[in-house]
């Protein structure tokens, strides 16, 4: 069974053309591909739990969490106090966004399934309504989940030390240089950003 996005190899072969440092990471981490879970109500969940604090803090909190709701979906977790949540290390926003979220999903008040109609800007925007989710969480429900292909998101922090590393820039890259990337990288954003990322952290990242 095919476990990676359709485009995936076409991208690779296009952007091992244009660009000498994507070639290089390409060939160096050619053992694991973008996979999704398929579940956006984890990976929202996971999205927020992992906002603004280190990976190996969220995998920790992560942890807690998923014992507490025994298993992550909407009916669990929206059964699940503020108190109950806020002891698995979550702060009270981060709290008050998935309590909030379960129940949107338990009422079917938010439709995943809308999204994949919407072009990836109005999908940021209809994900960015929900409570704790910016476009930095959007964006990466976007490439994880639906496995969007030209997602670039600058407000990732990691991706942007990963540019600098790579293309010897300073940090912040240029806003010019960035947008140069943006250009050369489309319509497989998402693919050079994958790669991107594994220079940093051997280990691919999933939400």
């Amino acid at each position: 069974m095919r476990n990676y996005p359709s485009y995936w190899f076409k991208a690779i072969k296009i952007l091992s053309r244009k660009d000498k440092v994507l070639k290089n990471l390409i060939l160096k981490y050619n053992d694991k591909f973008l996979t999704t879970r398929k579940d956006i109500f984890y990976s929202l969940c996971k999205s927020i739990v992992g906002q603004q604090i280190s990976v190996s803090a969220a995998n920790s909190v992560f942890k807690k969490f998923q014992m507490k709701s025994k298993k992550i979906n909407p009916a669990n977790v929206s059964k699940l106090s503020l108190s109950q949540l806020k002891s698995c290390g979550l702060s009270r926003q981060k709290a008050l966004g998935i309590k909030e979220l379960s129940i949107k999903f338990v009422k079917k008040e938010f439709d995943p399934k809308l999204i994949n109609k919407m072009s990836d800007e109005d999908a940021i925007i209809y994900l960015s309504n929900l409570r704790q989710i910016g476009r930095w969480s959007a964006e990466m429900i976007l490439l994880f989940t639906y496995n969007r292909s030209n997602i670039w998101p600058l407000q990732d922090i990691g991706l942007l030390r990963a540019i600098s590393n790579n293309y010897k820039k300073k940090y912040y890259p240029p806003k010019s240089f960035l947008n140069k990337l943006y250009k050369k990288f489309t319509p497989y954003c998402s693919v050079a950003t994958w790669y991107l990322w594994r220079s940093i952290d051997d280990e691919p990242i999933q939400y």
